[in-house]
């Protein structure tokens, strides 16, 4: 199946009438949209099983609501202006390292996963892990077709090589990753069009090495492999 191209054209006027009172009068078509997105997702949740654990996950399990929390932030806009979902054993919720899908126009969808915002503790054993074998993450970011997919990580770095580690180890650049996402974008036609399934799920199988391997390093989960 394919993505409503009338998807688009609400995400852009949604952007210029982001108020409550524009979306209730253009509720009936968000809600027909929100179907053929979900309709969308779980034709996903199929095909991301062939190479993850995903039983029991359902749509809502990968979904996100469309409301923004506006409590912590001076941007008062009560939308969301895209439509998002994430695909991991157990749900979004689960806290594994999932495959994040962004819907918005022009050009500004993606797929990516990744090292976003991790904890102190998953930090620590993110650099315990690269001071132990970092030809290991280097084998799956540096390969010719990753880099042709997702380009070079987006995120934060120290400046200095963290405590507790050589000045001059040979993977200080990545001893000093803060934050480690990777995405690629796809264009408007793209989206609509009826190869989209296709290509999500050939992306995500370039990006599995990686979140492999951040779910072992952070969870010791091990890599799924249908039988």
């Amino acid at each position: 199946m394919s993505l409503s191209p009338s998807l688009f054209l609400f995400l852009l006027d949604l952007k210029s009438n982001n108020s409550r009172e524009w979306f209730g009068a253009n509720k009936p078509l968000y809600l027909d949209l929100k179907e053929n997105f979900e309709e969308f997702v779980s034709e996903l949740i199929t095909e991301f099983g062939d190479f993850e654990n995903l039983d029991g996950v359902q749509v809502k399990n990968c979904t996100y609501r469309i409301n923004r929390d506006v409590r912590f932030t001076k941007n008062k806009d009560p939308y969301k202006t895209w439509f998002s979902a994430s695909f991991s054993e157990g749900g979004r919720k689960s806290g594994y390292m999932d495959y994040y899908l962004h819907i918005e126009p022009n050009g500004k969808s993606f797929i990516g996963g990744g090292m976003y915002n991790p904890s102190p503790e998953q930090i620590i054993k993110y650099r315990q892990e690269i001071d132990y074998n970092a030809q290991a993450l280097r084998n799956i970011i540096e390969q010719p077709l990753f880099v042709q997919s997702f380009g070079q990580a987006q995120g934060e770095s120290l400046k200095n090589t963290p405590k507790g580690f050589d000045i001059l180890h040979p993977d200080a650049d990545l001893l000093k990753v803060k934050t480690m996402f990777f995405w690629h974008h796809f264009t408007d036609a793209e989206v609509t069009s009826t190869e989209f399934v296709h290509l999500v799920i050939e992306k995500a199988k370039v990006l599995k090495p990686y979140l492999d391997f951040l779910n072992a390093t952070f969870f010791d989960k091990e890599p799924f492999i249908k039988v």
